[in-house]
């Protein structure tokens, strides 16, 4: 396997600032909530900027990078354009900044590319049983709480919630199922996402003897290449993919690289607000959105130039897999 770049490829340092995986809901406070991962400080040699501000005040400061990363260029090119005498130019990109400044922070811009990536998943799939089921959870992020322990931020409970639900059906149709929660460390908290996740899910009524803990990816990319081996080996049939409606997209795309034919399952859901002044909440959805682009883009990218690892071929499937129940 080429060991050149992949997607999805930030040292676990950065990955919560590129892959963060988060869901975010159309209220400020959940949304700042869950971008500033209150993350427990492992490493003295945080930057000084870190340490004063904090990871909260850190993160929600650049959560929206990509479109203000657009603005600002836009307000650059009008700048120089003025002081080099071209009116014309300079008018067309201040309109443009402002025109996408509105288009953002009014709801229309997140709204179009959150429907695009979230629509095919919007309707839950019929629950269309194997004789033996392997449910992957993908996790999203963890808080950590002072003097208690790390555990699911508070956005991350529709994920729990939804792979929960899916297991209970799971044995109530009297089948035999797994539930693989996928997650490292990529904050460095000394406690995996699936770790964290697993023990809600353990709470919860799923029986330890069923729950499967990958935690080694950081990354979604990694998700799918970690949680190929372990499939595997259950030789289930039927693989069931629990994430956010907007993260499904690049999570089929990637578990199927690795040979992993899913079917994805969406638990929470997000939509741009319609106001008619800006709003933070839009900027940052429209950012979580243009991620997600940017990660299939990538991908593309990556394929065409001989980057990716190379593609698995799908797993092999028992003749049990004819044998179907529906709920």
């Amino acid at each position: 396997m080429r060991s050149r770049v992949k997607p999805d490829r930030p040292s676990p340092a950065c990955a919560p600032w590129f892959e963060g995986n988060w869901i975010r809901q159309p209220q400020m406070a959940p949304i700042v909530a869950q971008f500033a991962s209150s993350g427990k400080p492992s490493d003295p040699r945080q930057g000084l900027l870190a340490r004063r501000m904090g990871y909260a005040a850190l993160l929600a400061a650049v959560v929206s990078i990509m479109i203000f990363s657009v603005l600002a260029l836009l307000i650059l090119l009008g700048c120089l354009a003025r002081w080099r005498g071209m009116r014309w130019l300079s008018v067309g990109a201040g309109a443009l900044a402002v025109l996408l400044f509105l288009l953002t922070g009014c709801g229309v811009l997140p709204r179009v590319l959150l429907q695009r990536l979230e629509s095919p998943y919007a309707l839950r799939p019929a629950l269309d049983w194997a004789p033996h089921n392997a449910i992957v959870l993908l996790t999203g992020d963890s808080v950590y709480v002072p003097h208690d322990k790390v555990e699911p931020s508070m956005s991350a409970y529709g994920r729990i919630t939804e792979a929960a639900v899916l297991y209970r059906d799971c044995r109530q149709a009297q089948v035999a199922c797994k539930l693989l929660v996928s997650g490292g460390d990529p904050s460095h908290m000394d406690t995996t996402l699936a770790a964290s996740y697993g023990a809600v899910l353990g709470q919860l009524g799923v029986p330890a003897e069923d729950l499967i803990l990958e935690t080694r990816s950081n990354t979604t990319w990694q998700n799918a290449q970690f949680s190929r081996p372990l499939l595997a080996r259950l030789d289930a049939p039927r693989v069931w993919l629990v994430s956010s409606a907007w993260h499904l997209r690049r999570g089929v795309l990637y578990f199927g690289h690795f040979g992993i034919v899913a079917t994805p399952v969406r638990a929470d859901y997000l939509r741009g607000q319609l106001i008619g002044w800006p709003s933070a909440s839009n900027f940052v959805l429209a950012d979580i959105a243009l991620h997600e682009y940017l990660g299939i883009a990538r991908y593309r990218v990556y394929n065409l130039l001989g980057w990716n690892a190379p593609g698995l071929p799908p797993l092999p499937q028992s003749a049990a897999a004819d044998a179907v129940t529906k709920r």
